[in-house]
């Protein structure tokens, strides 16, 4: 294991297709490094564009699929829930007709802090609206290969669509439920520089100390649970990863008692491209992406429970502390 302190140089991403989406869904919903394969998508129908915001699906895994909504003109789509149907396209591309595979509903998730609209209705507006994505808790993919899907939405104005293409990959890129955790020496308060424990102590003193006080391995070791948030608050691209992070530090006040939590941040230096190794033994794939944020617990015994990516909530992971 290379020194807490080190970092290691971030191979160059794979170019990514941004297939025409907007800068603002760009920002608000998809995050950096998105590790699915540029995918050229159908056509847009209805004057809504749809992005696949799930950053590891693989086949056969049950997974939770989220995807986000906007209108063409750049406004949020939230609230409610929309349609949700699954087609298969091919092997390594689209090959012949869509094979439709399944078919569910997906509920809005916000961003937490964001505000959720009242109501069973769709709501279209700017951020300060309501902004998420629209989740399906389970889902299983029994194949490898290229999917599509087509939300359908209730808009105000009537029913409209949209369809976004995705990879399902043959076997997980990033550590999944039922894998034994990467006993990760991650940096904690003792370590030098701050901002490598975490970005935002540029500017001032590490916030949330309580989350950089153990590391993965000294929990594995001890045998205790450990919900782990991986984040770069001042660089993530998508700004999902400040308030992801803030949710961890909330849950920590409260189960505090029944795992370690820790963050992880991703950066060891941003402008030598720089990934701590922490970050790197979880999330970078051999192809040179990293996603970001991501949500992890580790069992006592060593072993993943549950992740989350990009759009974590508390009711999502409060559940699963409680279990503890």
């Amino acid at each position: 294991m290379p020194p807490r302190s080190s970092g290691i140089r971030r191979p160059p991403a794979v170019p990514r297709a941004l297939r025409h989406l907007s800068v603002a869904l760009l920002v608000g919903i998809t995050a950096a490094g998105c590790m699915q394969e540029p995918i050229p998508d159908r056509p847009r129908a209805g004057g809504l564009v749809a992005s696949v915001a799930s950053y590891d699906l693989a086949a056969g895994m049950p997974t939770r699929f989220i995807v986000g909504l906007l209108t063409e003109d750049n406004l949020f789509v939230s609230g409610g829930s929309v349609g949700l149907r699954f087609f298969f396209l091919g092997k390594t591309q689209a090959e012949g007709a869509p094979q439709l595979v399944d078919e569910a509903t997906g509920e809005f998730l916000p961003l937490p802090g964001s505000p959720t609209p009242a109501g069973p209705e769709l709501v279209v507006g700017p951020a300060s609206h309501g902004r998420g994505v629209y989740a399906v808790q389970e889902m299983t993919f029994e194949r490898a290969g290229i999917y599509e899907v087509e939300v359908a939405a209730q808009m105000p104005g009537g029913q409209q669509s949209a369809r976004a293409a995705f990879q399902v990959h043959p076997e997980p890129l990033v550590p999944a439920p039922g894998e034994t955790a990467p006993a990760s020496e991650n940096l904690t308060v003792k370590d030098r520089p701050p901002e490598a424990v975490d970005s935002r102590a540029a500017t001032g003193p590490i916030p949330d100390p309580q989350l950089h006080r153990s590391t993965i391995a000294d929990a594995i070791d001890a045998g205790r649970p450990v919900l782990a948030v991986f984040s770069t608050p001042v660089y993530c691209e998508s700004r999902f990863c400040g308030p992801v992070t803030d949710v961890v530090a909330e849950l920590e006040a409260d189960y505090g008692d029944r795992a370690d939590f820790v963050h992880v941040e991703v950066w060891h230096d941003f402008a030598k491209n720089e990934v701590n190794q922490a970050a790197a033994d979880w999330l970078l794939t051999p192809g040179g992406d990293l996603t970001e944020p991501w949500v992890f617990l580790i069992g006592e015994n060593g072993r993943i429970l549950a992740r989350w990516d990009n759009v974590a909530t508390r009711q999502e992971i409060e559940p699963w502390l409680k279990r503890l």
